[in-house]
């Protein structure tokens, strides 16, 4: 990721002096790609939905929608899957900015999966994150979706690099590596049979500099967690975890006020900020060039496992 900048100057750059064939053309191009997956995906399929929980790669996926086909006229309903253990300043901009855009938008929750029995945990402090999966299929045969355009993104984890930008799912909601289909040219065959889907990553090709640099660049609105505040963590395996009712300090543990911001925002129960005094998008740019570790390593609780784990969870339907 720091490639593109002599390690030199990556304290000293700001936006005024960052080269604008790194900022715009390379976003252009970015930009570009994603606005004709989108318009590939409205095409293509009858059911599409759009996977929007208001956090920064969903926002940045929304951007480009809105420039593909307009406020109050994108083609699909946007979809959040609740674990009931979001943060409540994500969910309150994720809603307002539907309502803003005039988009439809459907939410449904792991909670309501529980009370149906679909979902049983193994004791009630079990993080919901991983249980998403079964509240997203049922949602996929309620809504007959047959694309779910999400916002992952391959610099994220090695499962994830794996992805294809058309991710074929069988009928069961399964990722078979095998059986992904090949993309030579951005020519990419939607062919399902009855019962299968799509899952489709329109910056599957962007990186975590790249997000903030189109977030800077664009104004995108995010919500406030993204930026640095003050909040009460505890230092636990490498990671600074929230002290939060779900997450509470454990006998021992020194609860400390630290400057910090999310580099992702998921559930509370697995989800950490980074130590930062970053306040605007322009010094998130800065940071994350001098990052060495990925976003997801750096703040996700349920990624301290193997790639093999994740791959499984990934063939079950997950995200």
């Amino acid at each position: 990721m720091n490639d593109r900048i002599p390690p030199e100057h990556l304290q000293t750059m700001t936006h005024t002096h960052r080269p604008d064939h790194l900022s715009n053309a390379h976003l252009d191009a970015l930009e570009e790609e994603t606005i004709f997956i989108l318009r590939e995906v409205a095409a293509a399929f009858e059911r599409p939905t759009l996977l929007f929980s208001g956090g920064k790669d969903s926002l940045v996926m929304l951007k480009c929608a809105e420039k593909a086909f307009g406020a109050g006229r994108i083609p699909y309903p946007l979809l959040m899957i609740d674990t009931g253990h979001n943060f409540k300043e994500v969910t309150d901009f994720r809603d307002s900015r539907a309502k803003e855009l005039g988009a439809e938008l459907i939410v449904r929750s792991v909670e309501d999966s529980m009370a149906r029995g679909t979902v049983r945990l193994a004791h009630p402090g079990e993080s919901r994150n991983v249980h998403q999966s079964v509240t997203l299929l049922e949602a996929i045969e309620e809504f007959r979706f047959d694309a779910l355009i999400g916002g992952a993104r391959r610099d994220e984890e090695k499962a994830r690099a794996k992805e294809r930008i058309f991710s074929h799912r069988d009928s069961f909601g399964q990722w078979q590596p095998k059986a992904q289909r090949p993309e030579l040219w951005t020519l990419f065959n939607t062919r399902l049979q009855p019962g299968e889907h799509f899952r489709v990553f329109p910056i599957s090709n962007w990186t975590e500099l790249d997000v903030w640099q189109y977030i800077e660049r664009e104004k995108i609105a995010l919500p406030s967690l993204y930026y640095t505040h003050k909040r009460d963590v505890v230092e636990r395996k490498g990671l600074l975890v929230p002290v939060t009712e779900l997450t509470p300090a454990r006998e021992g543990e020194t609860v400390e006020t630290r400057d910090v911001r999310f580099r992702t925002v998921g559930d509370i129960t697995c989800t950490c900020p980074v130590a930062s005094v970053a306040a605007t998008a322009a010094d998130i740019v800065i940071e994350t060039l001098a990052a060495d570790v990925s976003e997801r390593g750096a703040t996700r609780m349920d990624d301290k496992t193997s790639e093999a784990s994740m791959e499984k969870r990934k063939k079950d339907g997950y995200f």
